[in-house]
């Protein structure tokens, strides 16, 4: 595929600023209005903030990350030589973010999306009780937990992993859910369902057991019910070096042992 114009955008971290000076100087750039392609350069949660930025005001732009930051996992190596050749050479993956249709107590509504999870926390030293209904079904009359989150592929190897979910393939087609420090019931580890599914959660006694509802970095407070689904019609589009790509490393994910 052919990219004609070019948009560089940056962390305002401080080394970030340094490597977007650096390219300014050896390549030719447009606007983000105009670009046909964008160099993020940052970490993981700057490439969030990015494809937030796309979503919110429906741009289908495909991105070019550059690892400024810690981890990475979301973003190519960085380097300055032949970024033009890799970007034509770049592997192209095209996620779908999650749909938080969420209730507040008070009776207010409210939509996020969200790349790699949706997680529903308790707000105060009580435990939290939740309904869940799949596709309309109850399957878990009451979850007792810390919380509970649904996460894509993309997002399985981030705070999923950390509550100890699993690591889905790209193209598997499913989600995971994963319960955060569960109680009862004790042997419930979480499930995988299709992206296909309707997930509605429902806080039992929310005036004395508040939960709040995550949707990456966007949080809403005292809810009480929401409704998660795959939302297919705002793809976004990652483009990564055919040696390091998206795909490939989900799966080594799945055999690191530190």
């Amino acid at each position: 595929m052919k990219y004609n114009v070019l948009a560089l955008i940056a962390s305002p971290t401080e080394q970030a600023q340094v490597a977007a000076a650096e390219l300014r100087k050896l390549y030719s750039w447009g606007s983000l209005e105009e670009a046909d392609v964008i160099v993020a350069l940052g970490g993981d949660g700057f490439m969030l903030q990015t494809l937030h930025h796309l979503l919110d005001h429906r741009l289908n732009i495909p991105v070019f990350g550059m690892n400024l930051g810690t981890v990475g996992f979301l973003m190519n190596e960085w380097r300055t030589p032949n970024l033009l050749l890799r970007i034509l050479r770049a592997r192209r993956f095209t996620i779908y973010p999650l749909r938080m249709e969420s209730t507040s107590v008070s009776g207010e509504e409210k939509i996020y999306r969200a790349i790699n999870e949706v997680s529903l926390l308790r707000e105060t030293r009580q435990t939290a009780h939740l309904e869940i209904s799949i596709d309309g079904r109850v399957v878990l009359p009451q979850l007792v937990a810390d919380g509970i989150l649904v996460a894509t592929p993309a997002g399985s190897t981030a705070y999923n992993l950390s509550a100890d979910g699993p690591i889905l393939p790209l193209d598997s087609g499913m989600l995971a859910l994963t319960p955060i420090s569960p109680f009862r019931p004790r042997r419930w580890r979480g499930a995988i369902i299709p992206e296909c599914s309707i997930i509605d959660m429902r806080v039992i006694d929310p005036n004395k057991r508040p939960m709040s509802a995550v949707a990456d970095q966007r949080e809403m407070r005292d809810i009480s019910d929401v409704t998660i689904t795959l939302d297919r019609t705002t793809p976004l589009n990652l483009l990564f070096d055919p040696n390091h790509a998206l795909d490939d490393r989900i799966a080594r994910e799945q055999f690191r042992l530190c």
